[in-house]
C-alpha cells in the first residue's frame, strides 16, 4: 500500500489525472519507459500516456476535473465561470485573415484549412493507405421485432492484415432491414454499446449509465425505426479499435502501425471508429436492401463524439443524431463545465485523441487550439444535425449549453450553403426543441441516456428521408 500510494503522488506530479473514479484503473510505474516496442511487448495506457509526453516534451498536464463535488477539484456547475475563453475562432476567416464569402471559398480553401487542425491536434491523421476490408454475411435471421417481420444479416469486416499477421481485426456490424420492404431503405446505423470492467467509471459521477441504449418503456429506437419504414445497422466500435490506450498498438491502429506506438499526430480511437463507420457504410452500398444516399448514423456519450467525427469526415452520411457527446464532441473545448479537455487528456481517455491534444493540458491552454467543436459541426454542413443532451440531473457532465453554442456558432456556414441554422442564439428552456432548421438542438429532462429523443431525432430525419409508407 506504501508502493500504491508513492505511485499515486507521482502520478499527481505527472498530471495524469488520477482521481477516486479511477480507482480500478492499474498504477503503473511510469519511468524509464522506451519510446518504442516490439509486436511483442505491450505498454499499459498509463505507460504510453507517459511515453506521448515525453514525445511532446510535456513534463506534467493539468488535472481534469471530479465527477464528485467531495473531488480535490470538482467540475464547475456555474455558468458565471463556464466561459474563461469566450472567443472562437471564426469558421469563416481563412487563416490568412480573408474572409470566406463564397461556398467555392469554403470548400476549396478553409475547410481544408479545419480539417487540417483536427487531423494534427485533435483527432489525428487516418494513414494515406488503410487495409481493405471485406464483408463477410456470418448469419440471416428471418424474425420479427414489435410485430414487423424483419431480415436480419450479421457481418464481420475482415480487414486485411498482411502488414502484420500479428494483429487481426475484424469488423463487427448487423443489418435489419422491413421484410414487406420492395424496395432499398433508408437506415439507421448507431454505434453499439459493448462492456468492459471500468467502462463507465473514467473521471465521471455515478449517474452517467447509458440507459437509453438498453431499453426501457415503450417502443425501443430500433422499433421506432421500423415504424418509418426503414431500417437499422448497429456497429461495434471495440471490434475495430479498443476503448483503452493499451489497445493502441492492436486494433486497427496497431494494425496500420505494425504493432509500434502511435505518433503524436496519429489517429485516436474516435477517427477510427469513424473509419470503421464508413467501411460499414461501404458495405450499405453494396446491399440492395439499403438506400446508401439514406444513411444516418447516431451514437451515445463516447460514441455520441464518434458520431459527430464520423459525420464530419464522410460526406456520404446523410444525417446525424448526436447524443450527450461532450467533451471531444459537440461540446465547446473553451468551456469550462463538467468535463473538460484536461479530463480527456488525462490517460483514462486520451487514447481518443491524437497524441498533440495533450499538449492542451499543459503547457497550452484551450484557448490555444486553432480550432474548436463548432467547427466540427460546420464539416457536417450542409447535410442535417440533431445535437441532443440531458438534464442536469445525471447529464450535466457533458455540458448541454455548451454544445448548444457550438451549433450556434456553426450556423454561419450552413447559411453560407443555402441551409438553416439554429434560428435563435438564446439557449432554449429544457424540453424545447429547436428543430425548424438544418442544425437542430434539444435537451430532454432525463439523464444521460438518447431515448427520449428518438422520436424526435426521427420527426426530424422524417424531412429528409420521407415518411413511413402507408
Amino acid at each position: 500500500m506504501k508502493q500504491l500510494a508513492q505511485l499515486i503522488v507521482l502520478g499527481s506530479a505527472l498530471g495524469l489525472g488520477f482521481v477516486k473514479a479511477n480507482a480500478t484503473d492499474a498504477v503503473t510505474n511510469t519511468a524509464a519507459i522506451p519510446l518504442s516496442n516490439s509486436s511483442a511487448e505491450k505498454f499499459s495506457a498509463e505507460q504510453d500516456h507517459r511515453r506521448m509526453m515525453e514525445l511532446l516534451h510535456i513534463t506534467s498536464l493539468r488535472s481534469g476535473r471530479g465527477g464528485s463535488p467531495q473531488s480535490p477539484n470538482p467540475a464547475n456547475y456555474d455558468e458565471a465561470k463556464a466561459n474563461p475563453f469566450p472567443d472562437l475562432p471564426d469558421a469563416l476567416t481563412l487563416k490568412n485573415g480573408e474572409k470566406v464569402t463564397s461556398p467555392e471559398m469554403w470548400w476549396n480553401q478553409r475547410r481544408p484549412e479545419i480539417l487540417e487542425d483536427f487531423d494534427r491536434e485533435i483527432y489525428g491523421r487516418v494513414p494515406a493507405n488503410t487495409p481493405k476490408v471485406n464483408w463477410e454475411i456470418t448469419d440471416t435471421i428471418h424474425t420479427n421485432n414489435g410485430g414487423t417481420a424483419i431480415v436480419t444479416k450479421r457481418l464481420l469486416g475482415h480487414v486485411d492484415n498482411s502488414a502484420d499477421t500479428n494483429i487481426t481485426v475484424a469488423i463487427q456490424l448487423s443489418l435489419t432491414t422491413p421484410a414487406a420492404a420492395t424496395n432499398p431503405v433508408p437506415v439507421m446505423l448507431q454505434f453499439n454499446f459493448s462492456f468492459s470492467p471500468g467502462f463507465f467509471v473514467r473521471n465521471r459521477g455515478t449517474n452517467n449509465f447509458p440507459r437509453g441504449n438498453f431499453g426501457g418503456n415503450g417502443p425501443t429506437w430500433q422499433q421506432q425505426v421500423l415504424a418509418q419504414g426503414w431500417g437499422y445497422a448497429t456497429l461495434t466500435p471495440t471490434s475495430i479499435q479498443a476503448d483503452n490506450g493499451a489497445g493502441l498498438t492492436s486494433g486497427i491502429i496497431g494494425l496500420c502501425n505494425k504493432g509500434q506506438p502511435r505518433k503524436p499526430d496519429d489517429w485516436g480511437a474516435l477517427r477510427a471508429w469513424a473509419w470503421g463507420a464508413s467501411r460499414a457504410l461501404d458495405y450499405c452500398e453494396t446491399d440492395k436492401s439499403v438506400d446508401a444516399r439514406r444513411v444516418g448514423i447516431e451514437g451515445h456519450s463516447r460514441y455520441g463524439k464518434a458520431t459527430l467525427v464520423a459525420m464530419a469526415y464522410d460526406p456520404r452520411f446523410a444525417i446525424a443524431y448526436v447524443s450527450s457527446s461532450g467533451e471531444g464532441g459537440a461540446k465547446l473545448h473553451r468551456r469550462d463545465w463538467g468535463e473538460i479537455v484536461e479530463n480527456v487528456a488525462a490517460s483514462g481517455e486520451y487514447h481518443w485523441m491524437a497524441g498533440n491534444f495533450l499538449k492542451y493540458a499543459g503547457p497550452l491552454n484551450w484557448n490555444d487550439l486553432p480550432v474548436d467543436s463548432h467547427e466540427l459541426i460546420a464539416l457536417c454542413a450542409p447535410r442535417p444535425v440533431f445535437i441532443s443532451a440531458g438534464s442536469m440531473n445525471g447529464d450535466a457532465w457533458v455540458d448541454a449549453k455548451g454544445s448548444f453554442l457550438a451549433a450556434v456558432a456553426a450556423g454561419p456556414v450552413y447559411r453560407l450553403l443555402g441551409k438553416n441554422d439554429l434560428g435563435t442564439t438564446n439557449f432554449p428552456p429544457i424540453e424545447t426543441g429547436l428543430m425548424d432548421g438544418d442544425i437542430t438542438f434539444r435537451q430532454h429532462s432525463a439523464g444521460h441516456t438518447d431515448a427520449p429523443n428518438w422520436p424526435v431525432f426521427l420527426k426530424f430525419a422524417e424531412r429528409y428521408f420521407g415518411p413511413a409508407p402507408p
